[in-house]
């Protein structure tokens, strides 16, 4: 039952999402662990980004993620904004490299539509979804949800690549 750490990347808010799959009943129903956001302090770029890799390291030593998904760079109309944002995605992956976790990348409009049906769904509508998806209380913070719909839709592409290849189970990244 691989769990997944999600991660939707910024250089002030990243939101992070951890998620179970595979085994439940019903079966392959994703498991909610854990989601939240690392609030960056207004500080130095290097500075700002040794937090992002140290908050995302201490994810991997607390809940022992055997995926690690990140949602990819997109075009920006402000190139220093997506200069920071590609930044701050380098050092949560450096964070899953350093604990040899398999990264895979999504664009948003992937996610979007692995959630909600659309790539061009709203933070509203991502939100509503995550929540009714993993059965919780209430919706989750929107950086949150985000990294969540970044780990479901990593989870629904690996089922749906072990189911094309035939494989009974995918283990670290590898179909069994």
């Amino acid at each position: 039952m691989p769990i997944i750490l999600g991660i939707d990347p910024g250089s002030r808010l990243t939101g992070f999402g951890i998620i179970e799959v595979g085994g439940q009943i019903p079966a392959n129903r994703p498991r909610y662990i854990t989601s939240g956001c690392i609030r960056i302090k207004d500080e130095t770029l290097d500075l700002k980004l040794k937090q992002i890799f140290d908050s995302v390291c201490e994810l991997i030593q607390e809940f022992k993620p055997d995926e690690f998904a990140i949602e990819s760079v997109f075009l920006s109309k402000n190139a220093d904004s997506a200069l920071k944002l590609g930044q701050a995605r380098g050092a949560a992956i450096v964070a899953a490299s350093h604990y040899a976790l398999p990264v895979s990348e999504y664009p948003a409009t992937k996610v979007k539509q692995s959630v909600v049906g659309t790539g061009g769904a709203d933070k509203s509508q991502v939100q509503h979804m995550v929540k009714t998806l993993l059965k919780l209380p209430t919706s989750p913070q929107a950086d949150a949800a985000d990294a969540l719909a970044v780990a479901l839709c990593h989870a629904n592409t690996s089922q749906g690549l072990a189911l094309l290849k035939g494989a009974k189970t995918i283990t670290r990244g590898r179909l069994r």
